[in-house]
């Protein structure tokens, strides 16, 4: 009996050394081919990973049979406590601060204000079109996970206005998400709208407070008490552990963690940055960004792979034209929800500005609308934690909801995503924005 435990540990140990290399293994090969595709200003490291893990997919489908994503298990602890936080915290830290606290109304207007105008659209018409199309199991808290998930962005170019909004978005979305699950929604009253609008305030601006003390002392303990002056190695572990305590406060707290690790970056990186050595703030620099970069390639890279996932596409397997057509209809409302609030909210913001040069044209409102259209990572992790357990689901309605989060994340960064870089050089072909947007464009 015993002997047998062990020769299952062992096998499930080995299995698990295989799933490991062989996912090191395929991100080595993404940034490599992704490096030299970048060249000719085709794709980047995040299209080579969706690319390279569908490919994977069908090798192990057709080879082995094996379900392609569960090589490594989904879970939201694997998202949310290990490849979000370097993720947001390094936009943080990297952010440029003089553009972002200029623009700080208008990111704000875009990124809270746009997002919950963009998670009503969603959310209303995901209620009004799906119920006529009778998709089981959902019920109205579904419908709003849904205007959560599909509001969370995954901007692919980063000028400082999509960049910030971004950021915001996707946190705003988060805290959407976790005040939805924190209530009962069967019975909506005007009471219960009030207290989500309370809870919703509370988590956005507590989150935020939470991420400015946790920059501020690590400041403080680095430039006061003089821990670790000389050290370079303690000085870069006293501010990532800074850092991923501030994150992991804030779930402790039930709070917003994007949020709270994003301002934590950007306090850190005007005042804990400027006290600590020379080496250091070049080690943190780099750290940070590799961080996050291996991160994001290994979110992409599971999410090829989970495209071909059998088990889902396998329940929804006798309605595709269903399947297809609530996908068409989820891109159509982000694209409507994303207008409803790109273009009247830009009007607001110009009203606010009096310099010319910093009103955001139509052109250029164009292409904000445009840029914020792909579904990402936070989509993801939001629809798995929505709609299955431990990545598996047998309700064809959640399977639907699951299979169509997958195509419209994959469709909309793979064509969204390669025509950003075009639409930008035909709407603002000046140098001046070619310079400010494409030399921060991921594409």
């Amino acid at each position: 009996m015993a002997t047998g435990i062990l020769t299952a540990v062992l096998a499930s140990d080995h299995s698990s050394v295989v799933s490991m290399n062989l996912f090191v293994a395929l991100l080595c090969g993404c940034i490599v081919i992704g490096h030299l595709l970048e060249e000719s200003r085709w794709m980047n490291e995040s299209i080579t990973a969706l690319a390279i893990g569908v490919c994977t997919g069908v090798v192990i489908l057709l080879t082995t049979g094996r379900k392609s994503s569960h090589l490594l298990v989904f879970s939201e602890d694997l998202f949310f406590i290990y490849l979000l936080p370097p993720i947001i915290f390094n936009a943080g830290f990297q952010v440029k601060k003089k553009q972002f606290f200029r623009n700080f109304m208008t990111i704000m207007l875009f990124g809270a204000v746009g997002t919950l105008i963009s998670f009503a659209i969603v959310s209303v018409g995901a209620i009004e079109i799906f119920k006529k199309m009778n998709i089981e199991d959902l019920q109205i808290g579904d419908y709003l996970a849904i205007g959560a998930i599909f509001s969370a962005t995954d901007s692919v170019c980063t000028s400082i206005l999509v960049f910030g909004e971004g950021v915001v978005n996707d946190a705003t979305s988060v805290v959407l998400f976790n005040a939805i699950q924190s209530f009962d929604l069967s019975h909506i009253s005007t009471t219960t709208a009030l207290q989500f609008a309370g809870n919703f305030l509370h988590l956005f601006i507590s989150s935020t407070l939470l991420g400015v003390l946790a920059g501020l002392l690590s400041a403080f303990i680095i430039k006061k008490l003089y821990f670790g002056r000389h050290s370079t190695d303690r000085e870069v572990a006293l501010m990532i552990l800074m850092a991923y305590l501030s994150y992991m406060l804030a779930e402790l707290f039930y709070l917003s963690a994007i949020l709270t690790v994003f301002f934590c970056g950007i306090v850190m990186s005007h005042y804990t940055w400027h006290n600590v050595t020379e080496s250091s703030r070049v080690t943190t620099k780099h750290a940070f960004a590799t961080l996050s970069f291996v991160a994001e390639i290994f979110i992409f890279l599971y999410v090829g792979m989970d495209a071909l996932d059998i088990e889902k596409w396998r329940v929804i397997s006798d309605t595709p034209g269903k399947s297809v057509g609530v996908s068409s209809i989820l891109l159509g409302l982000i694209l409507v929800g994303r207008a409803a609030f790109v273009f009247p909210l830009s009007f607001v913001s110009n009203l606010m500005k009096k310099a010319p040069y910093e009103k955001i044209g139509f052109k250029q409102q164009i292409t904000i609308w445009w840029a914020g259209l792909m579904r990402g990572a936070v989509s993801m992790a939001l629809a798995y934690n929505q709609f299955t357990s431990l990545g598996h689901t047998q309700l064809r309605g959640n399977a639907m909801m699951i299979t169509s989060t997958i195509t419209v994340v994959l469709f909309s960064t793979v064509v969204f995503g390669l025509m950003t870089k075009p639409l930008i050089r035909i709407l603002l072909p000046s140098p001046k924005h070619l310079t400010r947007m494409l030399s921060s464009c991921h594409f």
